[in-house]
């Protein structure tokens, strides 16, 4: 027989449907993780990071000035990238040219 939806359900048929929430969480039913539930886990608990990129990255404090500053945030803004993205991108070509 299929069981009704919770949204079908009167108050009392929910409730009873749901009791089973109302006990706290005991430690000593649970079932150790498998070796994929430990691993998607690891990936839930991890915090969201910035991609590693080459050998990772250094920040720095430098100074720029006001207008140019709105200049490239507007300009990284239209190519949809980031201000660090743009200065790296601008080096990078910069660096190249030396070579």
């Amino acid at each position: 027989m299929k069981k009704k939806q919770y949204w079908e359900m009167s108050a009392k048929e929910l409730a009873e449907a749901t009791k089973q929430f109302d006990e706290p969480l005991v430690v000593d039913q649970s079932r150790p993780l498998t070796s994929a539930e430990r691993e998607q886990w690891k990936q839930v608990k991890r915090k969201r990071g910035r991609p590693k990129i080459g050998r990772g990255y250094q920040r720095v404090s430098i100074s720029v000035e006001k207008g140019l500053l709105k200049r490239m945030t507007a300009y990284a803004k239209k190519r949809q990238m980031t201000r660090s993205g743009l200065i790296a991108e601008v080096f990078e070509e910069l660096l190249a040219k030396e070579k």
